[in-house]
């Protein structure tokens, strides 16, 4: 099986780009319920997830910043404390499953790094979950 099986196409996914600010991508959490999001620069590539405890990071070690100030930090500023490797369209079940095990989400990127969608940990479950048999 390949992994595009499992693809939720990005144009159905999430993700916010590296230039917005800290309090855009904040609301962006909230507003779906996440506890992380994948991360994409202005030429669509993939280049990391930026999590909850991220920005909870950058409060707390960042002087003076409140939420009035939010608005002066980009995302490209906040340092990302857990790396969410992606995988290529083309690899194996197996490389995909190994980055599943340890994530909630796996980025998938074509050849040139431009970010396709994501592969849920979620879906892998039950994918399996309905096709075992005994």
């Amino acid at each position: 099986m390949e992994i595009s099986a499992f693809l939720l196409p990005k144009d159905q996914v999430s993700y916010i780009t590296s230039s917005i600010t800290m309090l855009e991508a904040l609301e962006q959490l909230e507003h779906h319920y996440y506890s992380a999001i994948p991360i994409i620069n202005e030429e669509g590539k993939y280049v990391g997830t930026l999590s909850e405890g991220d920005l909870l990071w950058k409060f707390k070690n960042t002087a003076g910043l409140n939420f009035e100030n939010m608005r002066e930090v980009t995302v490209s500023e906040i340092q990302q404390h857990v790396h969410n490797e992606s995988v290529e369209i083309h690899a194996q079940m197996e490389d995909m499953l190994t980055l599943a095990a340890d994530q909630n989400f796996v980025p998938v990127v074509d050849d040139k790094g431009i970010f396709l969608g994501i592969i849920r940990r979620k879906d892998i479950i039950e994918y399996y979950t309905r096709n075992i048999t005994d």
